[in-house]
């Protein structure tokens, strides 16, 4: 005997989920990466943030780069999409989108959100990656790479610190 499908509604709120977030990849002229400091973590990050309910990832890159740095940043293509498995207090797993937003050519133009941000730095490539997480700094070389050969990079957890 064949076990009666869920109605949709029942199917859906069966489904694992997980937490999404979504990040822009900024550089300046002489080619370093752009990071942010937020003031309730100890560490650096892309900046970005947390998906709002509904709203497309590229749509929250765009929208925390307006919000954290106060720029408006054309948005460019997808680089790197990094899935983690839950860690810590986070009991879902995460999916995170990085897009390029480009060359910054005026950094004065720069409006750091001070509610959430204490700084905002442009570093060397290998030194940005020495700033976040070990759980999270693979995908500063992978956004590199995906922008140099202009192809998106899929960063699965099986590196270590994930």
């Amino acid at each position: 005997m064949s076990q009666p499908y869920l109605p949709p509604a029942e199917w859906y709120a069966s489904l694992p989920t997980v937490h999404v977030s979504a990040c822009m990849l900024l550089t300046d002229n002489a080619d370093r990466v752009l990071l942010v400091k937020p003031n309730y973590r100890s560490y650096w990050a892309v900046p970005g943030g947390m998906v709002d309910d509904g709203e497309p990832p590229h749509i929250c890159a765009v929208r925390e780069v307006a919000e954290e740095l106060g720029l408006q940043v054309r948005l460019g293509p997808l680089l790197v999409v990094d899935w983690a498995p839950p860690m810590g207090d986070r009991r879902r797993p995460m999916m995170n989108f990085i897009f390029d937003g480009g060359t910054i050519t005026d950094p004065s133009r720069i409006r750091l959100q001070t509610d959430e941000l204490d700084a905002a730095q442009f570093c060397p490539w290998e030194e940005a990656a020495t700033k976040l997480p070990a759980a999270t700094a693979a995908r500063i070389p992978a956004a590199r790479t995906a922008r140099k050969n202009q192809q998106t990079i899929f960063l699965p957890a099986e590196r270590s610190g994930a």
